[in-house]
């Protein structure tokens, strides 16, 4: 009798990353990370912003490319409209981080995965950022993620990664629990 091995290949290398786990559980400091991005005006609400270089594993870092990021505000805010909204970014950056999550963690658990799409929703009432109502929030009222996953393995097992990866996703944290913020001028 001849068994077959399936190798699962979510192109996601959990041996380097159970490894780093290791190699920061003795040297803890080397865990602390700086992002940065710099944002320069363009003209109206138009903005750029850069990101390429961190700090992390106790020295500065760099990307392997620069990435660049235009935001604006759409028409209807009589903007020009020469990309997404801030806020739109920030439903990008917890779609990622959940999705790279469900993708590392189903390479773990030996699922393999065919496909997984997430649409994020967040909800807000603009009144707020528009001076309208001082009683209206600024941010998101609600935020929905709803994913499709194609994978081998059942609703419980699929379930079971979306949850894990909720509990480790930096973006979900960051948008559920206060953070410390200082704006400052140079």
């Amino acid at each position: 009798m001849t068994t077959a091995i399936h190798t699962i290949d979510n192109g996601v290398n959990v041996t380097a990353l159970l490894g780093a786990r290791e190699a920061l559980a003795e040297a803890p400091e080397a865990a602390r990370f700086t992002w940065q991005a710099r944002c320069d005006w363009v003209n109206g609400t138009h903005s750029r912003s850069t990101i390429d270089t961190f700090h992390g594993l106790g020295e500065p870092q760099c990307h392997r490319q620069r990435t660049t990021f235009d935001t604006d505000h759409p028409e209807v805010f009589a903007s020009e409209d020469h990309g997404p909204t801030p806020v739109e970014y920030v439903l990008v950056g917890l779609a990622g981080c959940l999705t790279a999550g469900i993708a590392a963690v189903a390479q773990h658990r030996g699922i393999q995965l065919h496909s997984v799409t997430a649409c994020v929703e967040g909800s807000m009432d603009i009144q707020g950022i528009l001076g309208m109502d001082s009683e209206v929030r600024n941010g998101f009222e609600a935020v929905r993620v709803t994913y499709e996953i194609g994978a081998d393995a059942s609703r419980e097992e699929i379930a079971a990664l979306v949850a894990q990866s909720q509990k480790r996703s930096a973006v979900f944290d960051l948008l559920t629990n206060p953070t410390d913020v200082a704006v400052t001028l140079a």
